[in-house]
């Protein structure tokens, strides 16, 4: 994998999305021009399209990243030997913390979604409902087993808990009253009190 020239090995792709993320955060999309990206990243335009191919690859990226590790680890909070509820609480926290660390990464997804080509906003609706749809399965396990009740259906639970997940970008604050982990295990807390029988 290509280095970068400045002494701290950061590899040429990580540098790119670093940039970008950065701009497309701070200008939006559609006012970053891969020129800016690339200046910003200290490499040039073929270093990019080597890896990305396009702006639209380094936008897909953006959230395809954040996606994967959040995936990853609602598997593992899905697969573990726990009681349902604890499997969900922690899955329902993960969430809340994963996008706060990933703060720029969620507002520029939110806000520019619409601007990935058809074929890559249809890849990331399926990555965003096979995830979707593995959390709904924990909220179903749950209310099956008769350890939550079934008066909400499971996938009207789901957009409540993700409905607060997707807005964290426009409300929270690194520098702000509450943590991370304070503000997930609040709406952990309340997902779980709305499913209580």
């Amino acid at each position: 994998m290509a280095r970068t020239n400045d002494g701290d090995g950061t590899p040429v792709p990580q540098r790119l999305l670093a940039a970008a993320t950065r701009l497309f955060a701070e200008q939006g999309y559609d006012r970053t021009s891969v020129q800016e990206i690339v200046e910003a990243a200290g490499v040039t335009k073929g270093a990019l399209y080597h890896y990305f191919g396009s702006k639209d690859d380094l936008l897909h990226e953006v959230y395809a990243r954040v996606l994967r590790v959040q995936q990853e680890r609602l598997d593992a909070f899905a697969n573990a030997d726990e009681p349902i509820e604890k499997r969900l609480r922690g899955a329902a926290a993960d969430v809340v913390v994963t996008t706060i660390e990933n703060l720029d990464d969620a507002l520029i997804f939110f806000r520019s979604m619409h601007h990935l080509s058809p074929e890559k906003n249809k890849q990331v609706r399926a990555e965003r409902r096979r995830y979707h749809e593995r959390f709904r399965a924990l909220v179903e396990e749950g209310q099956e087993s008769g350890v939550f009740s079934k008066a909400t259906p499971a996938d009207l639970v789901v957009d409540y808990h993700f409905g607060s997940v997707h807005h964290l970008s426009t409300w929270y604050r690194p520098n702000g009253p509450m943590g991370a982990q304070e503000v997930a295990d609040h709406l952990a807390d309340l997902l779980l009190r709305a499913l209580r029988p």
